[in-house]
């Protein structure tokens, strides 16, 4: 049996740089992936989608080109085949940057295959077993699609990227973050999207505030939306896909897109055959270093269920490093939750929401200010959301904020930066912001605060 100082599985956002420190310190390390090096983020998740949200901004400005004074007549398409290409060519540019340096370092063995344990310390990968005493798991997670759906041809996050014609009528199933930002992609790119939501809104994840705006804009771009769709058939027609919503109602598309969930791809490493533990749901447990109960053994991203995405992996890794080399402090539970919402105009979030401050009996202050108030917004001619930051009225500290609209996902970092320095909210409440931006109306905004009940 080959022996490893170490076995990495799964190439995506925490395990490749980690294969790269391990290798410069003349460990020998097995990386093993199955499909394509990069992980989710690279081939199939924010670097693919990011780039169709581009190119359909892009047709956003040509239609609105004349709300700004801009005179433009005359037709322009999405060319699916060339947002395909473009896409393609961005991800290959860092997959073949990644294979090239894995395939020439003489510290890495790279094997392409899909790995299991066979015990603790032991996987096999193409009918052979390799063995070392520390073992990374990386293995992120998929697109959860029902039994019931496997029998009509749906699309998900994955294969989406793949048309290069475009669909005539795109039903989502499901109101959720992959399932909105595609819905206004490809509207914008010119489909028919509706999506069909089993709950009473959007994002449900989200404070009502929030959802309602997100539905009020969608909606402003003609996107449909069905909502309480508590049963949801979905069958194979002759020219696409048929949605029966709660038996009442029929929807008929060219194409289906199931959004509605994801979940770990640790059952595919046959972990019955360990000691190692896992939740309900399938994730990977581990502790604040990213450690599972097996000594030697860490789970590392989506697998382990502390974060779904690419900044929380790469946080992982990070742990992980300073856990192996460093001085050990660096843990899971002293990272302040932050993630963005990339519709347009975008969301931005850190921290917590209103319902899970007041859960926890925090006795919770707001600054709010609608996006139409703010000049800059309205020099830009995107008006659509709002800002809002909670503080502890018992600490004056900021314990959560949210920024829907023009630069949120960007803006968003400012408050999550005081929030990590643990000072009070008066810090940026006094400071001095460039005019004019969207980000001067933040200091404002904390000038007002009300209570929240």
């Amino acid at each position: 049996m080959k022996e490893f100082d170490a076995i990495i599985i799964g190439s995506g956002q925490a395990g490749t740089p980690l294969v790269f420190d391990l290798a410069s310190r003349g460990k020998k390390v097995a990386f093993i992936e199955k499909t394509k090096v990069g992980g989710t983020c690279l081939n199939v998740g924010c670097t693919p989608t990011k780039t169709y949200v581009a190119s359909a901004r892009r047709m956003w400005d040509i239609a609105h080109s004349n709300d700004l004074g801009v005179d433009f007549s005359g037709e322009f398409t999405a060319n699916m085949k060339k947002i395909k290409q473009r896409k393609d060519e961005l991800i290959k540019v860092s997959t073949d940057g990644i294979e090239s340096g894995v395939k020439n370092h003489k510290n890495i063995e790279f094997i392409e295959g899909e790995a299991h344990f066979v015990s603790d310390y032991v996987v096999e990968v193409n009918n052979e077993q390799i063995t070392a005493p520390q073992i990374f798991i990386n293995v992120g997670g998929r697109p959860f699609v029902p039994e019931e759906y496997q029998s009509v041809p749906y699309l998900t996050n994955r294969n989406i990227l793949d048309l290069t014609e475009l669909p005539e009528h795109l039903i989502i199933v499901g109101g959720s973050y992959i399932g909105l930002e595609f819905g206004q992609i490809f509207k914008r790119f010119g489909s028919k999207v509706t999506v069909i939501e089993r709950g009473d809104r959007i994002i449900a994840r989200e404070d009502e505030d929030v959802s309602q705006s997100v539905t009020e804009f969608l909606k402003d771009e003609d996107i449909n939306f069905v909502f309480d769709a508590k049963q949801i058939e979905l069958k194979k027609s002759d020219d696409g896909v048929t949605a029966n919503i709660n038996g009442t109602q029929v929807i008929k598309g060219s194409h289906v897109l199931v959004a509605i969930g994801r979940k770990p791809n640790s059952d595919k490493l046959k972990l019955e055959n360990t000691s190692i533990k896992t939740s309900e749901r399938g994730f990977i447990e581990v502790d604040d270093f990213c450690k599972t109960n097996v000594e030697g053994i860490f789970a590392m991203g989506d697998c382990n269920g502390k974060g779904a995405f690419t900044h929380t992996a790469y946080n992982d890794f990070q742990i992980v490093k300073n856990y192996l080399f460093e001085d050990k402090t660096r843990k899971i539970s002293s990272r302040i939750s932050t993630y963005g919402l990339f519709v347009d105009p975008p969301l931005g979030r850190c921290g917590m929401n209103k319902k899970e401050a007041l859960a926890k009996g925090i006795n919770l202050l707001e600054g709010k200010r609608e996006m139409k108030r703010i000049s800059r917004a309205k020099e830009k001619g995107e008006k659509n959301g709002f800002m809002s930051v909670l503080v502890d009225a018992d600490t004056d500290k900021i314990v959560g904020a949210c920024v829907l609209g023009v630069g949120g996902d960007e803006i968003i970092t400012s408050i999550l930066n005081v929030m990590y320095a643990d000072k009070s909210y008066k810090l940026i409440r006094d400071s001095i912001v460039a005019h004019p931006t969207i980000s001067e109306l933040i200091p404002t905004t904390l000038e007002k605060l009300v209570p929240v009940e």
